[in-house]
């Protein structure tokens, strides 16, 4: 089984208009609301991939409640630890460029963070995890140290899909996926990449500190996947560019549940790569016929 641990989800409310004035009544044209957070969104693609799997976290409120429920209907199963305050509101403002106020999340008490323990703690080496994005302000990502190691003694394999110190610091449990973008891969080491082959190069450091598979996604620019034995390069794709959230989480979904059923890297790679284009192309994130669509596309050589 899979499990994606999402510690402050959000109901994410996108709001479309003209243009916004500040200091002014603004009139929406449309607007939506999605179950949000990185390891959601790796839920939900998963499950539009015949994929099955568990979503945890905290969840809390009436807030909490939206977003558990908006995953059952999707078919996907939850085993949230329910907390006394509200999950957190995310809104997206689209007025031409892309407004984002992010919610802070719920303070999380010892008793709760014990009970999810309990639950990374009853998995076994058949089970892969996948933890992404930050912690609640009240545990702050130091947490994930306490987290990915008990999911470890179990025997389960982990994804770790975070940014800078907490992506170092995660190195040290072997995960089986880690996935900076170029930019991110940069800032961690203090560098400027030029090139293919040194994406490549910083991405083995990755490597030596203990990640099996590293993918490197460069936006428009492809992605790179790089392992012990090879470094595969993935052709972008060209089409219009609609959508920035959860493009990341989709190409961990689709790298996952491939490599987690038939351990292939490479068809791991085009099944990521595919997931997240097509999330890129859509108005929320890819529906499963646009995902195979997209697949058909994919095309990766070995550098």
């Amino acid at each position: 089984m899979i499990y994606t641990v999402t510690l402050n989800p959000s109901i994410d409310y996108i709001v479309r208009l003209d243009k916004l004035d500040i200091g002014s009544v603004n009139r929406m044209k449309s607007d939506d609301k999605y179950a949000g957070g990185k390891g959601i969104n790796v839920s939900r693609i998963l499950k539009r991939l015949d994929i099955d799997n568990t979503a945890t976290g905290f969840i809390g409120g009436f807030t909490g409640h939206f977003l558990e429920e908006s995953l059952m209907a999707e078919g996907i199963t939850t085993n949230f630890v329910e907390v006394e305050e509200d999950t957190r509101i995310n809104v997206k403002v689209k007025a031409g460029v892309e407004t984002e106020i992010n919610g802070v999340g719920p303070t999380i008490s010892q008793e709760k963070l014990d009970e999810l323990k309990n639950i990374l703690s009853d998995l076994t080496p058949e089970d892969t995890v996948v933890f992404a994005g930050s912690a609640p302000s009240s545990l702050g990502n130091k947490i994930y140290k306490t987290l990915i190691p008990l999911a470890r003694k179990s025997g389960a394999q982990v994804v770790c899909d975070f940014e800078g110190q907490t992506l170092l610091d995660s190195l040290e449990y072997q995960p089986l996926l880690v996935k900076p973008n170029n930019h991110e891969l940069a800032d961690i080491f203090g560098v400027e990449l030029r090139g293919l082959a040194d994406i490549e190069k910083y991405a083995r450091l990755l490597l030596d500190r203990g990640a099996k598979n590293v993918i490197i996604s460069m936006a428009g620019d492809g992605a790179l996947l790089v392992t012990a034995e090879a470094a595969y390069f993935a052709k972008p794709i060209k089409g219009i560019v609609k959508n920035s959230v959860g493009a990341g989480d989709s190409m961990v979904a689709g790298f996952t549940g491939e490599f987690v059923t038939s351990g292939n890297p490479v068809q791991a790679l085009k099944w990521g790569v595919a997931c997240g284009t097509a999330t890129t192309f859509s108005d929320d994130l890819a529906t499963a016929t646009f995902i195979k669509e997209i697949y058909e596309k994919v095309e990766v050589e070995t550098l």
